[in-house]
């Protein structure tokens, strides 16, 4: 027999819609986790699914609730509309599950208190899935600029995210209904893009919110599909010390996930997952830099979450992953829509 640290963690997926399900589908088995049941009421969207990866049909439920209740899964990954993080929450925290959603957590203060206070009431854990978390070349500059202080503090930071379109880069078409709903993701480019920045720099601040917030949206893309929705945003957070440039976008010409901080005396960019420039002000060549290996529990938000859930991994407040650095997340986004909205800096409360 397996100890309970071997065994995989039986999880199920709430929703088909978001693509990034995809991650889940066609993992392989790597051990860690095991899918017990999916719930997806869209038949059409189960067939996809089903002929591109071959899961068995009994594994589909079109009851969110009665799926919990037969499979009686240990952790829920979720893979809808931003909008529906709160009701999925709601029923698994009752039932003692955990749960991670893709990111970001909510795009409404109210929606991510509400998470916050039914994780806390029933003791489950809610993690926010972004993809740059289990970059090796995120880890590396954050070794850089705070473990070596290699660069002196941090004065600025530069985060772009985005790609040229949801339609164009090919998600699927009830990928693009919600993301271009903003009643289901809460905006355009500023909420699907604009959250791995706010992500980031708070990690790289350990935690700390910005003093304000100032953003502009615009939007290029005018045909019926982004009719709804900002395309194009920049958000500037402003620090005692810092300051950060957020730009998300999908107008970029190809799919951009970089990192550029800059400190008093050098700085380090992360053009991907995978690589690191470093320039000090007294060196004349950038240094390219090989990122650290990193343990198999960060080899993806799967492997994370099997690892929590058996106990082996602590979530810390400061992790991109924990709900307090999310909490953090759903304040900034929040604050640069009514900032776009209303062409005013938003100061947050301390």
């Amino acid at each position: 027999m397996k100890n309970f640290a071997q065994q995989p963690v039986r999880i199920a997926i709430a929703r088909l819609t978001h693509g990034h399900v995809s991650w889940i589908l066609g993992r392989g088995d790597k051990g860690d986790v095991e899918v017990g049941g999916i719930y997806e009421p869209d038949r059409d969207v189960v067939e996809k699914y089903r002929s591109e990866f071959g899961f068995a049909p009994g594994l589909v439920h079109a009851d969110f609730a009665s799926m919990l209740d037969a499979v009686r899964p240990q952790a829920v990954v979720a893979f809808g509309s931003i909008a529906e993080h709160l009701s999925i929450v709601e029923a698994v925290a009752a039932r003692g599950i955990h749960v991670m959603v893709e990111k970001p957590l909510a795009f409404t203060i109210q929606d991510a208190e509400k998470i916050d206070a039914l994780a806390r009431r029933h003791g489950i854990h809610v993690l926010t899935n972004y993809e740059t978390t289990w970059y090796p070349s995120g880890y590396t500059a954050f070794q850089l600029v705070h473990d070596d202080e290699a660069l002196g503090p941090i004065r600025k930071v530069v985060v772009r995210d985005g790609h040229f379109g949801p339609k164009e880069a090919g998600a699927a078409s009830e990928f693009v209904s919600w993301l271009t709903d903003p009643a289901q993701n809460g905006g355009g480019a500023l909420i699907d893009f604009g959250c791995y920045g706010a992500n980031l720099m708070t990690w790289l601040m350990r935690g700390v919110a910005p003093l304000s917030v100032t953003a502009v949206t615009q939007q290029f893309k005018r045909d019926l599909v982004y009719a709804k929705v900002d395309d194009e945003a920049t958000v500037i957070l402003t620090y005692p010390d810092a300051q950060a440039i957020v730009q998300a976008s999908w107008n970029w010409p190809d799919h951009r996930k970089d990192l550029e901080i800059f400190g008093t005396h050098g700085s380090v960019f992360t053009p991907d997952g995978r690589n690191v420039r470093l320039r000090l002000r007294d060196e004349r060549m950038e240094r390219v830099i090989a990122p650290r290996e990193l343990p198999a529990q960060y080899a993806d938000g799967f492997a994370y979450l099997a690892a929590v859930v058996r106990g082996t991994e602590r979530v810390a407040e400061t992790d991109r992953s924990s709900l307090a650095n999310n909490l953090t997340v759903v304040r900034i986004l929040d604050a640069a829509r009514r900032s776009a909205r209303t062409g005013r800096t938003v100061t947050l409360e301390r």
